[in-house]
Parts: structure tokens; C-alpha cells; sequence
């Protein structure tokens, strides 16, 4: 019997960023910057040639508020604005995208990471295989039986084995670890005083948050140094733990509708992409695509 194909959901917004300060600064001849569209688009494409999809999709954050920061206005307040030679490459990018045919998906509101975990878990429910192409700590979370994370970049395959070396937990308890280190990159706070490793051994034996603040007059049994310290920080930090669980988690019930055929690739449609290409100025991709055809650049 035949593999069954998978389903990539490519993180984009990761890709885009990669990109744009991968390559030293470009731009065509009317002076519009071009290096993140570069940049990002010879990433994909050989991601098409290299894993050659039959199901795909890149998935986008459609802007920078969600509701992640009506629950706490601080929220990745700690990343800058997009930088101004980045924002009007952005249209282009879509503009590649829909003319290499491949799907996007994005909505206002919410973040890329949580339209891939509702898809993830849409299509991995139905016993359709899919792989999350980011090197996204964050969406450890959602590795499972069916789900698994590629970092195309080093061509990292992340599965079950890799998030418990990480995290010390399986992919459902990150969060809980989450909750209690927080997440700088991402500006959640987690409960000052408790590091990873603390983290990490607290969840080992408790599992949950819940479980853990119901027995914080039990810690002396964890054999953890410092333990009067860490029940302090964790009474203090009680708050902090939770809100910082829940905006490490991501969701699931986002409202899109994703159907597999609808991710199908047929590939590039080649006259459009010479037209942008031509427009860009990508004399190498124009020389690919010329040379080769739309289907094997």
C-alpha cells in the first residue's frame, strides 16, 4: 500500500523574517525593496523541490494585534514594528505565493501558530499525516502520533523523543512548563524567580498547574534546592502562571475552514511568475524558470 501523502503547513511569518534579515538589503530599479521576497522565495522554493508536497499550505499572521494582547497589553510588546523596508514587500510575497499556487492561510486576530495547530489537529482527527514547517519552540505543543515539525533550514525532523529531550515533558505539558518560565522572546512573563530547570522538574511531578499549586505544601518531597525560595515565588507568581499557560497555548477552534483538496499543489503557474520575476528583477529565477519550466524550478 501507497504512503499516505501528508499535509505541510508551512509558518510563513517564520520564513518572511528569515529571510528579510538573511540577505543583505535589495531592490529592483523603481527602488522597491526586494530582498525578503528574494529571500523567501527561493526558501520555498526549494522546499517544493527538496519534500516535493502534494498537500500545502503557508500559513501568515494577517496583522499584529490578536487576542492574545486583549488578555495581556504587554504581549510581545518587546519585538519592534515591522521594519519599513519590509512592510510593502509583504503584498509582493502574496503575489508570489498565488502564483506559485500555493494555498495561504491567515486571519485577522489570531496568530499563524494558531491556524496550523486547528488545521493540525483538523486533518490529523481525519488520519491525514502533517508536518508543521517551522523551528517554532512554541509549537512543540503540537507534536503527536500524526504531527510532526520539520526545520527545513537544517532539515531537522523534531518528533515525540525531541520535545521531551527539550522540554523534559511530553508535547501536551510544554505549556505547563511554559506557564511557569514564561517566554522572553514572546514577553510572557511566567513566575519570576523559576528558571527552566525548575520548571521542568516541577511539571515532571505534578503535571499541571492546578495539581501543583493544590500540593505547594509538599515541595520539601521534590528533593529541589531552594524550596522555601520556590513556593514564595510560586504564591507570588500564581497569577502569572496561569495567564502565561494560556497565552503559550496555542488554539485549535479558530474559525476557518480548511479542506484537503483545497491544499492540493499543481504547481507553479509559470507566465505569472515571470511576470513578477521580471518585475523584481530575479534574473537567477528568471534563468531557472526559463531553463527548467515552472514545474522543476
Amino acid at each position: 500500500m501507497a504512503e499516505q501523502p501528508c499535509v505541510y503547513l508551512i509558518d510563513g511569518s517564520s520564513y518572511i523574517f528569515r529571510a528579510f534579515f538573511a540577505l543583505p538589503p535589495l531592490s529592483n530599479a523603481s527602488g522597491l525593496p526586494t530582498h525578503a521576497i528574494y529571500g523567501f522565495t527561493t526558501m520555498t522554493l526549494k522546499f517544493l523541490k527538496t519534500y516535493r508536497p502534494e498537500y500545502l499550505a503557508v500559513v501568515l499572521d494577517a496583522g499584529r494585534e490578536t487576542f492574545r494582547n486583549q488578555i495581556y497589553h504587554e504581549y510581545k510588546s518587546n519585538r519592534p514594528e515591522a521594519p519599513p523596508d519590509l512592510i510593502p514587500q509583504f503584498p509582493y510575497i502574496r503575489k508570489v505565493l498565488e502564483a506559485m499556487d500555493v494555498a495561504v492561510l491567515e486571519l485577522q486576530g489570531y496568530e499563524a501558530d494558531d491556524l496550523i495547530a486547528t488545521s493540525a489537529k483538523y486533518f490529523s482527527a481525519r488520519g491525514t499525516p502533517v508536518v508543521i514547517v517551522s523551528g517554532d519552540k512554541d509549537l512543540m505543543q503540537l507534536v503527536a502520533d500524526g504531527v510532526k515539525l520539520l526545520d527545513s533550514g537544517k532539515d531537522k525532523w523534531i518528533g515525540l523523543d525531541r520535545v521531551k529531550e527539550k522540554f523534559g515533558v511530553e508535547p501536551e505539558k510544554v505549556v505547563e512548563v511554559m506557564g511557569l518560565m514564561g517566554d522572553s522572546t514572546d514577553n510572557i512573563p511566567g513566575v519570576k524567580g523559576i528558571g527552566e530547570k525548575s520548571a521542568i522538574a516541577l511539571i515532571q511531578r505534578y503535571h499541571s498547574l492546578e495539581n501543583l499549586f493544590d500540593h505547594l505544601d509538599e515541595l520539601e518531597t521534590t528533593g529541589l534546592k531552594g524550596v522555601e525560595r520556590i513556593r514564595k515565588a510560586l504564591v507570588a507568581g500564581k497569577e502569572a502562571a496561569f495567564l502565561s499557560r494560556e497565552l503559550a497555548t496555542v488554539r485549535t477552534d479558530v474559525p476557518i475552514r480548511v479542506d484537503l483538496e483545497g491544499l492540493r499543489y499543481h504547481g507553479p503557474r509559470r507566465e505569472k511568475l515571470h511576470g513578477i520575476f521580471t518585475e523584481l528583477e530575479f534574473t537567477n529565477l528568471l534563468k531557472g524558470l526559463d531553463s527548467e519550466g515552472a514545474g522543476k524550478i
